[in-house]
Parts: structure tokens; C-alpha cells; sequence
């Protein structure tokens, strides 16, 4: 990315309607731009590290066996009666909207009936079966309240699993591997040693679910955290009998606040029962699909590490989702022309500032803004000695590199 070709630009105040530090520094930086309250677009900035963020849980995704495909969002009645969702009574999230033609649809908020209404087409012996299926789809729900930026918002990218399992043997057996496979994702995107299982309410279907809840203040949620063991519990089942159930001691407990970054249910026969889902067993008898949900919101996870990893200046991304990884800067008219050939060699890794309007120190404001990991400069002073600055955005930690060993770098 040449700076003086984007369109984007930084901004040196945000909205005063936004309070967390994730939503000032995002929308200066250029990473995303507010529609609306709850609404806001991905502009180029923030696509490249979405979609880094996305690729990871892909990976893991995949790596234990899950399929990826696409579901509609526009959702029939019909489908959602069926397992009475579609009141407004039952859900009250909904966003719908009537066709010219006559009948009603729905922005889906999550997407269990559709796709096992998918998999009726799919599954009707037990060879059939275990089958884990996800996608990344944009979800619509009528929060009252948005918030916190793209932490919570009324439209936003989730990636949601289902598993389809013979039964609750098998089934147990993916919940647990998708559990730790969360919990190299949070490793991988830089904020596993904040992020904690959580265990939490399971509804009418399991005794308990499993949040995945990171440690922070403008978090929504209150856990009671034990670090020794690695878990904690959400506020809504916090009571003497959930901790004899799982052996915690009340005074080794911390109280939190966190944001929720993902969660895994059991749904057991719920969504099977009321469309019918089934197989034959191994004997020609026919039974119920035992189900499962994961999901993980890949937009509000990105929300979270950039207010957890930010500092006085701005973002700090880890390397891994940053949207690039050099900023590069030329300082004096040769050193310009150095930092062009040094661009050309890897145009995919550096953002190089090339903006003739924009004084040197509002260039490494802007470095300091977006959250690169390494700002890049060459100076006449540094081309003198055929050498490039690196300063290392995370730790504040500059050294000289020759042009040769930052070229080697690039390549």
C-alpha cells in the first residue's frame, strides 16, 4: 500500500459518541468508518486484518475436521417456526422485512435451523455422520444497545460450526477437541494468556456450556476467575454448588470483568426433534442427530485485541493480523528513491509512506496510530552507511539492519 494512493486517511480525533479506546483508535487509524450506531464498514486497513484474523480460525477450523461452506442470510418463516424462533416473543433480536410479493423473511441472527433443514438432504445413514460444518457470514441482530465499537454491534461477521454426531459419545469427543482448538485460535491472534474457558449456563440442553472470556475493562461480562487452574466462572451460575460441581475454592477466585471472544454449546436433539433430522443406525433403526454450535465472532475478537493491546500512541497489533508489517518511511530525496525500490520488492508486507504533504513526524505518529510492528526508516544519514532503522512498535526497541539483512527480511 503507497499511502499517497489509499483514500483512506488518519484522523486526529474520533467521534466524541464513542467511549472504548478500540473504536477511538480504529476509526482514526482508518481501519473502519461508522454508518451508524452498531453499523460501521471495514475499509482497507481493517479488511487486511479481518481476514488474517479469519484465516487463522479457518486453519483451526479445518485442522479437526470442519467443512466450510456459505449460508444465506435472507431466512424463510417457515424454517423458524418450526422451532418456534421466529416470534419476536422468543427472539427479539430479529430484523424482518415482507416481499413485494407477499410473505415474510429475516436477517438470520445465527443459523442452526437453516442448516440442519441443509443437512436433511445430506444425512440419512450413520456413515453419514460425524459432519462439522462452518462458515463465516455476516449476522444481523437488534441489540437495545450497541456498544463498545465493533465489540458489539447489529451486524457483524461470525464464524459459526455445527457438529452432527450419531450421538453424545461422539459428540463429547468433538466438543473437547474444538475447546482446545479455540484456545490455540486466542494463542495465535496474541491474547491466550488473558482469555479464559469459562464455564457458563448450558440452557435447557447441557448442564453447562463454555465461554471463552477475555480479561477487559469495558468487558460486558463478570467472571470468577481461578488462574491457577486456567478457568473461570461466568456470574450466572456463580453459586456454591457450581463450584463443589467443579472443585474450585471460593477464596482462590478473582472477580473480572471480560468480553466474551467465543463460545461452544451442546445442543443435543433440539434442533433435530423439530426438523426431523435422523439416521439408521448400523442396524436400520432410525434415530436423532445428536448437534452441537461453535462460534467465535472473528469482527468483535478484533475489537478486543486492539483495546486490550493498545498504548498512549495507538493500536499494536501482533505481527500475525497486522495488516502489514513494515511502515516504511524515506527521509531526503535519495532515500526516497531507495525506500521505492525497497517497496517494489514486497509490496504485500510494507505500507510506505510516500506522502510529499506530510512532515516526517506526522508520518511516525501515523505508524504509531496504526499498529504496525515494525516502522522502516531510511535516511540520508542511514544510506550513507547502506543501512535501515527499525523500530519495533511493540517494545519501543530500535536497531540498524544493513540494506541486505532488511532486504533478506522482505524476501
Amino acid at each position: 500500500m503507497k499511502l499517497s494512493q489509499s483514500f483512506t486517511k488518519t484522523m486526529k480525533t474520533a467521534p466524541a459518541d464513542e467511549a472504548s479506546v478500540s473504536a477511538k483508535y480504529l476509526l482514526r487509524a482508518g481501519y473502519i468508518y461508522k454508518e451508524m450506531a452498531g453499523v460501521y464498514d471495514y475499509l482497507p486497513l481493517g479488511m487486511r486484518t479481518l481476514n488474517k484474523i479469519i484465516q487463522i480460525i479457518r486453519e483451526e477450523m479445518n485442522a479437526i475436521g470442519g467443512e466450510e461452506l456459505s449460508l444465506t442470510a435472507l431466512q424463510t418463516k417457515e424454517v423458524w417456526d418450526a422451532t418456534d424462533r421466529w416470534s419476536d416473543d422468543v427472539m427479539d433480536i430479529w430484523f424482518k422485512t415482507k416481499l413485494n410479493a407477499g410473505g415474510e423473511l429475516g436477517l438470520a441472527p445465527t443459523h442452526e435451523e437453516p442448516l440442519t433443514r441443509v443437512m436433511k438432504s445430506y444425512i440419512s445413514s450413520y456413515k453419514d455422520l460425524p459432519v462439522y460444518a462452518y462458515q463465516f457470514q455476516t449476522k444481523f441482530r437488534n441489540e437495545l444497545r450497541a456498544k463498545s465499537g465493533i465489540m458489539r454491534t447489529r451486524e457483524f461477521v461470525m464464524k459459526d460450526l455445527y457438529s452432527f454426531s450419531k450421538d453424545r459419545a461422539e459428540h463429547d469427543k468433538f466438543y473437547e477437541e474444538c475447546a482446545q482448538a479455540y484456545i490455540k485460535i486466542f494463542n495465535r491472534l496474541g491474547i491466550g494468556n488473558d482469555t479464559y474457558r469459562t464455564f457458563a449456563s448450558g440452557g435447557a440442553f447441557s448442564k453447562y456450556s463454555d465461554e471463552f472470556q477475555t480479561l477487559c475493562e469495558v468487558g460486558e461480562d463478570i467472571i470468577y476467575l481461578d488462574r491457577e487452574k486456567g478457568i473461570a466462572v461466568n456470574e450466572e451460575v456463580y453459586n456454591d454448588e457450581v463450584l463443589a460441581d467443579l472443585n474450585l475454592d471460593k477464596k482462590k477466585l478473582e472477580k473480572c470483568k471480560a468480553a466474551e471472544v467465543g463460545n461452544i454449546f451442546t445442543l443435543g436433539y433440539r434442533f433435530s426433534d423439530a426438523l426431523d433430522l435422523c439416521f439408521n443406525d448400523e442396524d436400520g433403526k432410525r434415530q436423532k442427530v445428536f448437534m452441537g454450535s461453535y462460534g467465535i465472532g472473528p469482527s468483535r475478537v478484533m475489537g478486543v485485541i486492539a483495546e486490550k493491546l493498545s498504548d498512549d500512541k495507538g493500536l499494536v497489533w501482533p505481527e500475525e493480523i497486522a495488516p502489514f508489517k513494515y511502515y516504511l518511511v524515506g527521509i531526503g530525496e535519495e532515500a526516497e528513491k531507495k525506500a521505492a525500490e525497497l517497496y517494489e520488492k514486497a509490496p504485500e508486507d510494507i505500507i510506505f509512506d510516500d506522502r510529499e504533504s506530510a512532515r516526517t513526524g506526522e508520518k511516525f505518529a501515523d505508524a504509531d496510530l496504526m499498529g504496525i510492528p515494525y516502522r522502516v526508516v531510511i535516511s540520508d544519514k542511514t544510506l550513507a552507511e547502506n543501512k535501515v532503522e527499525i523500530k519495533d512498535r511493540k517494545t519501543g526497541e530500535t536497531k540498524l539492519l544493513t540494506l541486505d539483512e532488511f532486504t533478506s527480511k522482505l524476501a
